[in-house]
């Protein structure tokens, strides 16, 4: 299982930090599990799901 940080998944995705991390809370894009510091941590096979999806609906 490879995960990704907020940073990593943002720069991927073409996005802001922030966007990420609402998608977090907002669980459309659930975090695998949390570093030592809680901040999210998110499998990379479902960051690739939610970019196809997203696309389909029009956009990330």
């Amino acid at each position: 299982m490879s995960l990704m940080t907020v940073a990593e998944v943002a720069e991927f995705l073409g996005v802001q930090a922030g966007r990420i991390e609402r998608l977090a809370r907002e669980r459309l894009l659930p975090a695998a599990e949390h570093d030592e510091n809680g901040s999210p941590l998110f499998e990379k096979d479902a960051v690739e799901n939610y970019r196809v999806i997203a696309e389909r609906l029009g956009g990330i």
